[in-house]
């Protein structure tokens, strides 16, 4: 069920589903990312003995904004849903940007996990310049330097351009997709400029949790797709390797997104990691 909370003075679209030991889902995408990925990869665990809580982050989605779109802020509106929804201890799932949250979410609130899964991101900002030549490399109509530098350094000047810009990329986080399958993919996204841009000019530039990577202690699982451009595999195997109960999985088939490419072992390994970190309860 769809409602909104409020939380921290915004009002937050929340998906609630299922009954049982509850998972947290963080999307990736700021200014592009909703709840409604998550919703489609986790939320048949819902029928599995499992609560999957999925929601729109401020300034993403339907939920409303209000800056600041900081890392803290994110961490601190997960943190006061789990406490309003009273998730207890959970597993908290984060993808791509989402990723770097549930990393944040972890260091600030490792009592109130059971467990936790990255999927396809990274623990600093040190891998961008290896994926803007990667892109610059593919020579796909709309995509240059310029561009890039502007996507990425978070200065893009409005919705539209926004969507132009994903639209050029697009290509680039999928092993196989044809053109319709992009164009349907980009036609359920609602863009807001203004989220992306804080958080790639005032976020991403002092973003570094390696250091500390190894205060992690809970059961961890790390996904990636082998042809990941954005978030290579590279900086998953940084992760797992710094983070003493962790598991490193790569989808030797997949890009930026297993849990679409490689539906059906994405879901096995996060079925069989819920199993461990939940039992005896599931």
């Amino acid at each position: 069920m769809a409602k909104y909370v409020h939380v921290n003075g915004v009002r937050l679209m929340v998906e609630d589903l299922g009954e049982g030991p509850a998972i947290l889902t963080l999307h990736g995408g700021p200014g592009m990312g909703s709840r409604h990925g998550d919703v489609a990869t986790f939320g048949v665990l819902a029928q599995e003995g499992y609560r999957v809580v999925s929601y729109d982050q401020r300034g993403n989605g339907e939920s409303e904004g209000g800056e600041p779109y900081s890392h803290e802020q994110f961490v601190a509106d997960a943190e006061a849903l789990r406490r309003q929804l009273n998730l207890g201890r959970i597993v908290v799932a984060g993808g791509s940007y989402g990723g770097h949250l549930a990393l944040e979410y972890a260091l600030r609130h490792q009592d109130q996990l059971a467990g936790l899964i990255l999927r396809d991101t990274s623990a600093s900002n040190q891998y961008q310049a290896g994926s803007k030549a990667l892109a610059l490399a593919r020579q796909l109509p709309g995509v240059n330097e310029e561009m890039l530098d502007r996507l990425f350094g978070g200065r893009v000047a409005s919705d539209e351009e926004f969507r132009d810009m994903y639209r050029a990329i697009l290509p680039l986080y999928w092993v196989e997709a044809t053109p319709d399958q992009l164009e349907d993919h980009l036609s359920r996204i609602r863009f807001r400029h203004e989220t992306h841009n804080y958080a790639f000019a005032r976020n991403q530039p002092v973003f570094n949790l390696v250091p500390r990577l190894s205060e992690i202690q809970v059961p961890t699982l790390v996904l990636v797709g082998r042809h990941d451009w954005i978030t290579p595999v590279a900086a998953s195997e940084e992760i797992a390797a710094h983070i003493p109960h962790s598991r490193l999985v790569i989808f030797e088939r997949s890009g930026h997104s297993p849990q679409i490419e490689e539906r059906d072992a994405f879901l096995a390994e996060v079925r069989q990691f819920l199993r461990e970190v939940f039992s005896p309860r599931v």
